[in-house]
């Protein structure tokens, strides 16, 4: 006999169907957002545009994973909402896959690191923290940030670290603590 706390972890319906909620609304923000970025880039803000608006690139992930509680709902969260942006014909194609699959993967390292046991500031923290981490050493390679001064990419690294810490570390826990409030998941 399974216990409480087994059947908990198991994935059901509703959780399917919040998950594709969080992924489509996060899809249309994320696509909307490319147009703020753009208004960013076109000024002297350029260097710091990607960094600066990471954070509200990577909102589906942990929201998923603190408001389901599931191994792999950070991962799925981000991936279908990059997915659902794709599919909006955003500006990036189908390299929002590879982005999403990595923004991620980086997201669920925060949560698996807690070994899925803290599904709070602790974990969103480690989110935060892996998600910067990781998608600098991808941006290293993939958007040419290896050809910055070392005082450049450390401005950069900093501004993604408040981008992400602010956007997927505050406003989410704000947000869930919400929708906690309302009940919505108990519904």
């Amino acid at each position: 006999m399974q216990t409480y706390q087994q059947k908990k972890r198991h994935w059901q319906v509703k959780d399917i169907i919040f998950l594709a909620i969080i992924a489509a609304f996060f899809g249309l923000i994320y696509q909307g957002s490319s147009y703020l970025y753009y208004a960013l880039a076109a000024t002297f803000l350029k260097p710091y545009a990607n960094d600066l608006m990471l954070g509200i690139w990577l909102m589906a992930g942990p929201l998923a994973a603190i408001l389901l509680k599931r191994p792999g709902a950070a991962f799925l969260g981000e991936f279908l909402a990059a997915t659902t942006e794709m599919l909006l014909f955003s500006s990036w194609g189908a390299a929002n896959l590879i982005t999403g699959a990595i923004q991620g993967a980086a997201s669920e390292l925060g949560f698996a690191s807690q070994k899925y046991q803290n599904w709070g500031k602790k974990a969103l923290f480690f989110s935060v923290l892996w998600s910067t981490v990781l998608t600098f050493i991808w941006d290293y390679f993939q958007s040419g940030y290896q050809a910055y001064s070392g005082t450049m990419l450390l401005t950069l690294f900093f501004l993604r670290f408040l981008s992400l810490g602010f956007f997927d570390g505050i406003l989410i826990y704000q947000i869930a603590k919400l929708l906690q409030k309302a009940q919505v998941l108990e519904r």
